[in-house]
């Protein structure tokens, strides 16, 4: 099954230079039924957010799982994102910037919107080009650096706010000014680690036969 399945790989967009990362992420896509799951996910995610075939490699190299997803929860993802107010296409860059967006805990996903709004007060455009805010715990790190930045009186990117370790973040405070050339635009995340399970997330996203992989 190796060889069949590393060339429907890269039939649907994905890298060769990206295969390893691909198998590394999701070693169980070896021994999968492939090629019917890569049509039906392409199939699904370019019915309801364009997701074209080079951004659907996009997605898989970025999270492999996302092929074993099941279709109801991917739509009701999709439809908390439109609902939150991101017109279609600003949902197609979100989820193809971010895959993981398609398989995060709903209700903490709401929680951070929630928080996003009503305390952050940022434009939407804000998660547009830094989706990833949605794989930071809330209570352990936005909401503890918002504060800590909103004390300060500081202007920051989303990024620049979340996408570091503590030590580095505390760093970052202790300058006069921010660096801007550490104002990330593109996000640049490590997906194991986002992916780790959270004891609030549930395994019911995913198609029966995939149900007892660890996803990570």
């Amino acid at each position: 099954m190796v060889k069949p399945n590393v060339e429907f790989l890269l039939e649907y967009n994905v890298r060769k230079t990206l295969l390893p990362s691909v198998v590394a992420q999701y070693p169980e896509i070896i021994g999968l039924d492939l090629k019917p799951k890569l049509l039906s996910q392409q199939s699904l995610l370019n019915s309801i957010i364009d997701i074209g075939p080079e951004d659907f490699g996009k997605v898989v190299e970025k999270m492999p799982q996302v092929i074993s997803l099941s279709k109801t929860p991917v739509i009701k993802h999709v439809d908390f994102l439109k609902n939150c107010g991101f017109s279609l296409q600003q949902v197609w860059k979100m989820v193809v910037g971010c895959p993981q967006l398609l398989a995060l805990n709903l209700d903490i996903m709401k929680l951070s919107f929630d928080y996003f709004q009503m305390e952050m007060k940022r434009p939407l455009d804000d998660l547009v080009i830094f989706p990833a805010f949605f794989t930071y715990g809330l209570e352990s790190t936005i909401k503890p650096r918002h504060r800590m930045v909103a004390e300060k009186g500081l202007k920051c990117s989303l990024a620049w706010l979340l996408n570091c370790s503590n030590n580095k973040f505390e760093e970052r405070l202790s300058y006069d000014t921010i660096d801007m050339e550490e104002m990330e635009i593109e996000p640049s995340f490590d997906i194991n680690t986002l992916m780790e399970p959270r004891g609030d997330e549930s395994a019911s996203d995913y198609d029966d036969e995939d149900s007892d992989d660890d996803y990570v």
